[in-house]
């Protein structure tokens, strides 16, 4: 008997955000929730591995168009000094703050991003085109968009909340970082987790 109560605890928020996603999130402005968001990036380690590392500190703004997606506005801000690398041997070297801070790498200067054009391609996916600004340097960028879709009122606390995955790929050297190419690899794949909830509530 408890293990049935205890299945049943378990089930009900699940079944309770079945019957919130009839309802999707209204249209209005929304930032990333950081407890949800997250942004990898990996590079080709001499051809034998995919080194990947993060940010921890990443801020986006939307404004949501919920009957017309492709009409809605996105912002982005990441902190380059949040940079995680786990690397094992700290007491060697801080390798976070050498890629966040100095000349060879991200130099410590804010990177943003700030989408021109959104277009859909299927029912979830699209794509979203955009300016990427880091050392300094601003060229355009395209990202492959798919939403997950979104509830007017989560079970868990009860706010409007919307969810993306993003993926892309830019060339480094476009920015000037060109350090060691092409031992590590020039193309740096992004893989980008969000939900999205009102400014409120962050």
């Amino acid at each position: 008997m408890f293990r049935l109560a205890f299945v049943f605890l378990l089930a009900a928020p699940v079944q309770a955000l079945a019957g919130a996603a009839t309802k999707p999130a209204p249209s209005g402005t929304y930032v990333s929730d950081p407890a949800h968001t997250s942004l990898t990036w990996r590079i080709s380690h001499f051809g034998l591995s995919n080194y990947t590392a993060r940010f921890s500190t990443v801020s986006a703004n939307l404004a949501w168009d919920a009957e017309n997606p492709a009409q809605s506005k996105l912002s982005v801000s990441i902190d380059p000094t949040s940079v995680k690398t786990d690397f094992p041997f700290p007491q060697v070297e801080d390798f976070d703050r050498k890629i966040g801070t100095t000349p060879d790498f991200l130099a410590g200067k804010p990177i943003s991003f700030k989408a021109n054009s959104i277009t859909l391609t299927g029912e979830n996916t699209g794509t979203v085109s955009g300016d990427l600004t880091f050392r300094g340097e601003t060229h355009p960028v395209t990202l492959d968009i798919r939403f997950n879709g979104s509830v007017a009122e989560h079970p868990m606390d009860k706010l409007p909340r919307l969810g993306f995955s993003a993926t892309g790929i830019v060339k480094r050297t476009d920015w000037g970082l060109d350090f060691a190419v092409p031992a590590l690899g020039e193309d740096v794949a992004l893989q980008i987790e969000t939900e999205m909830i009102p400014p409120k509530a962050k």
